[in-house]
């Protein structure tokens, strides 16, 4: 099962749990042993800055989700996990709101974490994001892979 989701302006709320309930769920649940999580969240406070605010968007919502989808295809090939199910938020968010949310489930910790970090580390860098930070050093703007 692979579930790949971008999703505006929280028209739809999805939690780590319902992503984990969701692969609970899957057929394949008897053959793991690992279920790894990730949610990526607004950081108001860096080394030299602070945010207080952040819009984030794509500029072709279906596009952006289906090389999502394609990623995630991918990386269950290359990893052997069982499922996969990812979302992705857009639109304006506060310190401490989630933007990224990753469950994954596999029969091995190993092969199911290298996973997790592939799709972490790929949707940062391959998909077409522009963050906009509003904060102490003034606007921002972060292109993907930033």
């Amino acid at each position: 099962m692979i579930i790949a989701r971008i999703i505006s302006d929280y028209e739809e709320i999805i939690t780590l749990n319902d992503l984990t309930k969701q692969i609970k769920k899957s057929s394949s649940i008897r053959e793991c042993g690992a279920i790894f999580t990730f949610e990526g969240i607004v950081r108001g406070k860096d080394d030299a800055k602070t945010t207080d605010k952040l819009a984030l968007t794509t500029p072709d919502t279906a596009k952006t989700e289906n090389e999502l989808e394609n990623i995630l295809v991918q990386v269950q090939e290359k990893h052997g996990v069982n499922d996969i199910a990812v979302v992705h938020y857009l639109g304006q968010f506060k310190p401490g709101d989630p933007l990224f949310l990753v469950a994954v489930s596999g029969g091995h910790r190993h092969e199911t974490r290298a996973a997790l970090e592939e799709i972490i580390e790929r949707v940062k860098y391959e998909l077409d994001f522009k963050k906009v930070e509003e904060g102490s050093a003034g606007s921002n703007i972060i292109m993907s892979g930033g």
